[in-house]
C-alpha cells in the first residue's frame, strides 16, 4: 500500500487544479476521523480519500469515465476495499452500489466537504474557525445553500449510525486542522 507522501505526489501530478487538491485533502482527513470514529483503518481511509478523484481533470466531461480511470491507476497500490469505495463514489455511472462502511463514508465526506468549505467563505472572515456545528446544521436545512451540494449523499453517515449533528461537528472539525493548508 502506498505511504501518504507517495499518494500525495501521485495525486500533485494528476491534478492541476489547486482547488482540487485542497478538496482531496479535505476528504482525506474527514474519512481518516471516520475511520477513527468506526474503529476502522485511518491510513487505509485516509489514502481512499486524499486520491478518489485522482481522474477528474481528464474526466471532468465524461463523467462515465469518472473512477474508473483512478481505479486503473490505483488497482495494485490499495487494497481491493479502497477500489471498491472509489468506483462506489461515482455509482451512478460506474454500476458500482456502495455497500460498505467506506463506500458510504466517502460518499458522505466528499459532499459534506463542499458544504463546509461553502458556510466558511460566507463568513465575513472566510474561516473555518468561524464556522459551528449550529451554523453547518442551518445550512444543511437551506437547500439554496450551497445548491449543488447533495444532501442525500451526506445524510448516507446515517448508515454509519452518525447522527447528521455528529458527522457535520466531526467533518468541521477535522477540516479545522488543516484549515492553514485550505488557506481557510
Amino acid at each position: 500500500m502506498l505511504t501518504r507522501d507517495e499518494a500525495y505526489e501521485l495525486l500533485k501530478k494528476n491534478l492541476r487544479t489547486k482547488n482540487l487538491i485542497k478538496h482531496s485533502m479535505a476528504v482525506e482527513v474527514i474519512l481518516e476521523e471516520m475511520a477513527k470514529k468506526l474503529g476502522e483503518d485511518p491510513h487505509l481511509w485516509a489514502l481512499t480519500g486524499l486520491l478518489h478523484d485522482l481522474d477528474y481533470d481528464f474526466t471532468k466531461n465524461e463523467p462515465e469515465k469518472h473512477s474508473m480511470v483512478t481505479v486503473k491507476v490505483l488497482y495494485d497500490l490499495l487494497p481491493e476495499e479502497a477500489i471498491h469505495a472509489i468506483k462506489a463514489h461515482n455509482y451512478q455511472y460506474t454500476a458500482q452500489i456502495p455497500q460498505t462502511y467506506l463506500d458510504k463514508s466517502l460518499i458522505a465526506a466528499d459532499a459534506v466537504s463542499g458544504l463546509i468549505i461553502a458556510a466558511a467563505l460566507v463568513m465575513p472572515s472566510k474561516k473555518l474557525a468561524d464556522v459551528t456545528t449550529k451554523t453547518l446544521l442551518t445550512k444543511f436545512k437551506d437547500k439554496s445553500f450551497a445548491a449543488g451540494c447533495n444532501r442525500k449523499r451526506i445524510e448516507l453517515c446515517g448508515d454509519m449510525e452518525l447522527e447528521l449533528q455528529m458527522f457535520l461537528e466531526l467533518s468541521l472539525n477535522a477540516l479545522k486542522r488543516i484549515s492553514d493548508t485550505l488557506g481557510l
